[in-house]
This record gives structure tokens, sequence and C-alpha cells, in this order.
């Protein structure tokens, strides 16, 4: 076995163990909310950290930066890095907004799916840009990142006008049956279209990335490009490709932000989520199961802190209850990132002998 195969076996076995110890976390807090819920355990102190407000809370904070964290897989798998992630989020969130205050006349269920669909395309449009600076101009990487963060905070910030209003969003629906499971039908089977596509994006892109044709070719053209190329893989093509749909699904981050967590766009929506979204990314080991399970855990530290400040706590100074989930990301990061392997050719510009 050569070197290279060595290297993405032992890969692949990472990958696999991350999204393991991410399903079997999942399971047990599962069986906690259950019985934290439906038993008497339900009226004493863990309910401040298990009752399904703070779950709902958690999830709905996770969605934004799980597909922040998809949008950072699609990318670095492909070898491109991708830092311009919350530049994406807030182009989506400002096309979406922009369309369905446009399309205010129309009924409520069209506006808010052609709202949809432009900020899906708001964060294509830049993941193209990113794609076309990094490939055809060879811009460095981190660079480019930053001007597409630095041209979706001025662009939104100079076009938008306060005066703006938009009524309406998504509401949740629940799903027959499924819905009736205590507790977990309420935390997880009773959401909005988004939280539900972005469930189901993360099983899907996790199947296909490692289990289909397009998912080993996306993994080789990050791992060995010049390999990649040898046996016809068009490597410069497929990171076109797969960098505009994580710039898309960035885009959907910011989309589910405007239309069914806020109901608004406001300057600077995104607030560092994008940034986040990274550490999410590297914590999951650029795994979309792994990346969910982290984007959770960040999710469930904001709904903590909310259930702290409304019961009470003072026992800590406000300010420091605040800093909790930003010390899990230093913490997570600073704990993790030598544990895990980024794609070895990412940001590494290929050029076709």
């Amino acid at each position: 076995m050569s070197l290279h195969e060595q290297a993405s076996t032992t890969l692949l076995k990472i990958a696999r163990f991350t999204s393991k110890g991410s399903v079997i976390a999942v399971i047990l807090m599962l069986v906690a909310i259950v019985v934290v819920n439906t038993t008497s355990l339900s009226e004493g102190w863990m309910s401040l950290f298990l009752d399904t407000s703070v779950l709902n809370f958690a999830l709905r904070a996770a969605v934004p930066l799980a597909l922040g964290a998809m949008c950072g897989i699609l990318c670095e798998r492909s070898g491109i890095i991708n830092i311009g992630i919350e530049g994406m989020i807030l182009a989506g969130a400002f096309g979406a907004f922009v369309v369905k205050i446009s399309t205010a006349s129309l009924p409520l269920w069209m506006s808010l799916i052609l709202a949809t669909v432009a900020g899906l395309a708001s964060g294509a449009l830049l993941g193209l840009l990113h794609a076309l600076l990094c490939i055809r101009f060879k811009v460095n990487q981190i660079i480019s990142g930053t001007a597409i963060v630095t041209l979706a905070t001025g662009l939104t910030t100079f076009l938008f006008n306060p005066s703006w209003s938009s009524s309406g969003k998504f509401s949740q629906f629940a799903i027959p049956l499924l819905s009736k499971i205590p507790a977990l039908g309420e935390v997880i089977f009773t959401n909005g279209p988004i939280t539900f596509i972005t469930l189901a994006l993360v099983i899907f892109l996790q199947v296909m990335l490692f289990r289909s044709k397009w998912g080993l070719r996306t993994r080789a053209i990050g791992e060995h490009p010049r390999a990649a190329d040898t046996v016809g893989i068009n490597v410069n093509k497929r990171r076109y490709i797969n960098t505009t749909l994580g710039g898309a699904v960035a885009g959907l981050a910011g989309a589910f932000l405007v239309l069914e967590a806020v109901g608004q766009f406001t300057e600077g929506m995104s607030s560092g989520r994008g940034y986040i979204a990274l550490a999410v990314m590297i914590f999951g080991n650029w795994s979309p199961i792994g990346a969910f399970g982290a984007a959770l855990l960040f999710g469930y530290m904001q709904g903590l802190l909310n259930s702290l400040l409304l019961a009470g706590v003072t026992t800590f100074p406000r300010q420091f209850l605040s800093m909790l989930p930003y010390v899990v990301t230093i913490a997570v990061l600073a704990g993790f990132v030598g544990k895990t392997r980024a794609p070895a050719a990412e940001g590494e510009v290929y050029e076709t002998e």
C-alpha cells in the first residue's frame, strides 16, 4: 500500500470514528432527554440542562452553524480553504430578505419559497466568486475568503434600508406520529422546513461523501489532486462546482436566519456564525455528522446560557455566563485541532500539466 493510500485509509478511519462518537453522544443525549422530561426529574435542577425549551433553542442555534460547516466541508474536502463562510451567510440572509419584501404581494408560501431560492443563489454567487479568485486568478485563499466577508458586509450595509420591513416567516409543522414521541417529538419532529432540510442534508452529505463515487472523487482532489488528475478527474472543474455548492449551503443558513428564525434582516446579523462554523467543521473532523454534533454542542451552550439567565442564576456575574459559548469554542479548538487532520492538499493551487 502506497503512502497516499495509507494516509487516505487513516483519514477515513478517523472520520468514521468521529461520526460514530457523535452518533453515540447524540443517542445518549436523546435517552437523557426522554428520561428527564417524562419523570419527576423535570421538576428538579436537571430541567435547567435538559428542558425541551433549552433543547429547542439548541437545535435552532445549531442549524446555521451546521449549514456553515457543511459549506466548509464541501470546499475544504475539495482542497479550497473557505473562511468566507461568514460573508456567504450574510449574503444569503440579505438576498432572501430583499426577495421576501419584493414579493410581499404574492401568497406567503410562494414568497417564502422564492426568498429561499434567492438566499441559495446569493450564497452560490459568492461561492463561485471565491472559486474564481482561488482557481482562475490564484489569489491566496485566506485573502480571498477575507475579501468575500468584507464585500458581503460592505454591500449589505450599503444597500440595506432600515425602513424595510418583512412580515411572515416559515411556521413550524409536526411530522405525524413522530411528533408524538415524548419530549423528542417536540424538539426534533416539530420544526420549520429549513430545519428539516438541514437534518436531511447532514445525513445525505455524510452518505455521499463516504459512500459514493462523487465523494471518493471529492476527497481525492482534496488529498492528492495530481493522482486524481492522472485517472481522468477534472480537478479544477470539481473544485468550482463544490465551492459553488458550498456557497449555496451557506446561503441557506442566511435564509434560515431571515425566513425561519428572526423574520427580519439586520446589519451584520450573521454575528460571527461563519467563524464558529469553521470551528465546528474542525471539531467534527471534516465529517458532516461529526460537524453536526459539534454544532449541537455550541447551540446547547447558548441554550444553557439562556436557561441559567432565566432561572436567575446570580452566583456568577452575567458577563461570565455570556462568555460561555465562546469559551467552549476556544477550548474545543485548543483541545482538538491537533487531533484532527485536514485534507492534505487544501489551500494548494492546482495546475494541469
